[in-house]
């Protein structure tokens, strides 16, 4: 008996293989409009959201805040319960508040030639980082920090670049991006000159790193930007060394000290 089997032969078609949309590409956050964005450092004092209320009540359309007590070390890991940050947000995203900028604690020293207290500040650093993170914050701003009396420039960009990859390892940043804000070159902290700060963001090519400009430490370093020639001077080497590309905020403050004091002491504008 003749076999009637009938065999089927399937060929593959390329255009029959299954493929996933791409992910619509992320939007843009609501303050990046064009829009002129000025704000005023306010207090978590009580509850976070009493920051926005304040930003939004004296006619602030951004705002800086501490995510934690910036004079002390934080106990544990000092998180953020999700049921606050989750209110953060969406009182942020009603208020049409941003950016938001979060300034870390002043101890945090990546710099420092004392290896426990340099390990205490990578750790503080990854925490400010995830506070950050669950706060929806756009940029984190944080001093570069000290090398000491008998360590090198070198040595603590050196430092402060490892410790910066060391506080991001295995976070996903997102749209956070990293602020290195320039000093007034009091003692041995760095960022006073922008070969400096130049020298950190070379070292961390992968980082979302920019710059963060404060005017009073800019003025006790040595740069007269009371003057437009002497701005337009101090625009140029910023340009000349970290981009001012690079540069994402700006701190408005007068000094209380004198030009080139390199000591760091802010004022009231005017």
């Amino acid at each position: 008996m003749a076999d009637d089997t009938t065999r089927v032969v399937l060929t593959y078609d390329a255009s029959d293989e299954y493929r996933p949309e791409p992910p619509p590409p992320p939007e843009l956050p609501a303050w990046k409009d064009g829009s002129i964005r000025i704000g005023i450092h306010t207090s978590i004092a009580g509850d976070i959201l009493r920051s926005l209320e304040i930003a939004a009540g004296l006619g602030a359309n951004a705002l800086q805040i501490f995510s934690s007590s910036p004079r002390m070390w934080a106990r544990g890991s000092a998180r953020i319960a999700e049921v606050d940050a989750t209110r953060f947000r969406q009182r942020r995203s009603e208020l049409g508040l941003g950016p938001l900028v979060i300034h870390t604690n002043y101890l945090i020293n990546m710099a420092s030639p004392n290896p426990v207290l340099r390990t205490q500040s990578v750790q503080a650093f990854h925490q400010e980082i995830i506070r950050a993170l669950a706060l929806g914050a756009d940029f984190l701003v944080t001093h570069p920090g000290s090398y000491g009396k008998d360590g090198r420039p070198d040595e603590g960009v050196a430092a402060i670049a490892q410790g910066l990859k060391q506080a991001t390892r295995g976070v996903k940043l997102g749209g956070l991006q990293l602020l290195l804000e320039n000093t007034a070159g009091q003692g041995s902290s760095l960022g006073c000159f922008f070969e400096e700060l130049r020298g950190i963001l070379a070292e961390c090519p992968s980082l979302p790193i920019g710059i963060c400009l404060d005017t009073a430490h800019l003025f006790a370093a040595g740069w007269d930007i009371r003057t437009p020639g002497g701005l337009d001077q101090t625009l140029a080497e910023i340009d000349r060394t970290v981009g001012l590309r690079r540069v994402a905020v700006i701190h408005v403050n007068d000094s209380k000290t004198a030009l080139g004091s390199r000591v760091d002491r802010h004022d009231h504008i005017g």
